[in-house]
């Protein structure tokens, strides 16, 4: 009887650490592009990556896309794809590699019961820095890649795409979708690509710091263009594409792709 209580649990904690992607799991399964596993090692740690291909003829753009506080779902993946469908490399790390009993990841530690929020508010930055500046460079030696790579990030991940930013001088673009800008101007000055903002007029937790952020950014120099989708909540690039998705997220999300879309093919 313990046992059973234990896996109910368990499971119960699963639910509410990440959401119920089945839907995003069905797309990504039905995509006639090339999507595989990688593992990139740098030092001690080997962090686990999801990549997909475009059907392209020449070299193209990576995009890294980093997970929302949930890990690296299903609907993240989802996201590498609809970005290879659009003509670009795009690869999503679990930053949560070796976060799991027996040094599994995301997957892992939401079977063993874990809670992937704590897990993601642990990991050290210069750990995260550590990870991307890996998968960067493991993405733009491709023979595919043209050698120029961009940040992406959602949410948590929003966050940490600006954040890195300022940790590497050879990106040339940042996008953030609903994140928060580092809190120093010093580190600011560090970004030597454009950031774009995509925001939900619905989260005023993350709105809020948009005005100074802007003026910080202006100070130092720097190319910052958020925009903010009426009526969208927090979360809207996901939200809005599932299939109970509200109509204002679902906008949000239709705009800002093809805002993202057209930035990027300007770069």
């Amino acid at each position: 009887m313990k046992t059973l209580l234990t896996l109910i649990a368990a499971a119960l904690l699963a639910t509410f650490t990440t959401p119920a992607q089945d839907w995003a799991k069905a797309k990504l399964e039905k995509s006639p592009r090339h999507g595989e596993w990688v593992k990139v090692k740098h030092g001690d740690r080997e962090v686990n990556c999801f990549i997909t291909y475009p059907e392209v003829k020449d070299k193209a753009t990576a995009v890294i896309v980093i997970h929302e506080i949930f890990g690296l779902t299903d609907w993240a993946r989802g996201v590498t794809d609809q970005l290879a469908a659009a003509g670009y490399i795009a690869i999503a790390p679990d930053l949560l590699s070796g976060s799991a009993p027996g040094g599994g990841g995301t997957e892992e530690l939401v079977k063993s019961g874990g809670n992937v929020g704590k897990a993601i508010q642990a990991l050290p930055p210069e750990q995260i820095t550590a990870d991307l500046d890996a998968v960067a460079d493991y993405v733009a030696k491709l023979d595919a890649a043209n050698g120029k790579v961009v940040v992406s990030g959602f949410c948590w991940g929003g966050t940490q795409s600006f954040r890195y930013a300022a940790n590497n001088k050879n990106l040339k673009a940042a996008f953030v979708f609903y994140g928060t800008a580092p809190g120093q101007t010093n580190e600011l000055a560090r970004i030597n690509c454009p950031v774009q903002g995509f925001y939900a007029g619905n989260d005023a937790r993350i709105t809020t710091s948009l005005p100074k952020t802007t003026a910080q950014m202006k100070e130092a120099g720097k190319t910052y263009e958020p925009v903010t989708y009426d009526g969208a909540g927090h979360g809207f690039m996901r939200a809005g594409e599932a299939p109970d998705a509200n109509d204002a997220n679902k906008k949000a999300r239709e705009d800002s792709w093809k805002r993202w879309l057209e930035l990027l093919g300007k770069i």
